[in-house]
């Protein structure tokens, strides 16, 4: 008789977890949230046309602005129904990032527990301008997660954003990009195309694929 949670008896593929750290403070008002919304549902619909994908990748979103948000727990994709964003306030980027490592380790134990084997995370941070809380303390945990081969931190600025900040944030050898004005989609079928990458190969073999046409997103 199968044990663990129902969802891992059903579907106990590996995991390709990927958590979208969406900012949706005031100044991403008007089109670059609309946008923002369509990317989204784009990222869902290619990801859904891999069987394997659909089955192994696993999406959580957690907004910032004005409060950190847990938007969606994880669901596999052909459960995930992206919502329709809304924005107010300000940007609570350190306080997300450190919310998003609580919250991913979490899961990481919850697959352990359940014997459901998985590649290495990934945390996907959009945003459009400034942290406004201490962004130092969250910055060294995502350096040493990052160093300790336990997720891969990617950053993206849309107009507006901080990119020095965000290059203190990320690694040198993957730094942030700045988004082709709102060119959202193409940015989540990057996404998605790297996602369905990581879902047909081996646990533990994935790791070199995530920076694969990184710096070209924002050509």
């Amino acid at each position: 008789m199968a044990v663990g949670m129902p969802e891992f008896v059903e579907n106990p593929e590996n995991r390709c977890p990927v958590i979208l750290l969406l900012d949706t403070s005031g100044s991403m008002s008007g089109q670059p949230i609309q946008e923002l919304n369509r990317g989204l549902a784009a990222f869902k619909a290619d990801v859904q046309k891999d069987s394997q994908a659909s089955l192994s990748v696993e999406v959580a979103m957690i907004t910032f602005g004005p409060i950190v948000k847990l938007t969606q727990d994880f669901v596999t994709i052909d459960q995930f129904t992206p919502p329709t964003l809304e924005v107010a306030g300000v940007t609570p980027m350190g306080a997300a990032i450190e919310y998003a490592l609580d919250f991913l380790e979490n899961r990481k134990q919850t697959y352990k527990d359940n014997g459901i084997l998985y590649y290495r995370p990934w945390v996907f941070l959009i945003t459009d301008g400034a942290p406004t809380d201490s962004w130092d303390s969250a910055a060294q945990r995502l350096r040493q997660a990052e160093a300790q081969s336990r997720l891969s931190f990617f950053a993206v600025g849309v107009k507006g954003a901080d990119m020095n900040i965000l290059k203190q944030i990320s690694l040198p050898e993957r730094p942030p990009i700045m988004l082709n004005g709102l060119d959202f989609r193409k940015l989540f079928v990057w996404l998605s195309a790297s996602m369905k990458r990581v879902s047909s190969g081996k646990v533990g073999q994935a790791v070199a694929l995530p920076a694969m046409g990184w710096g070209q997103i924002s050509s």
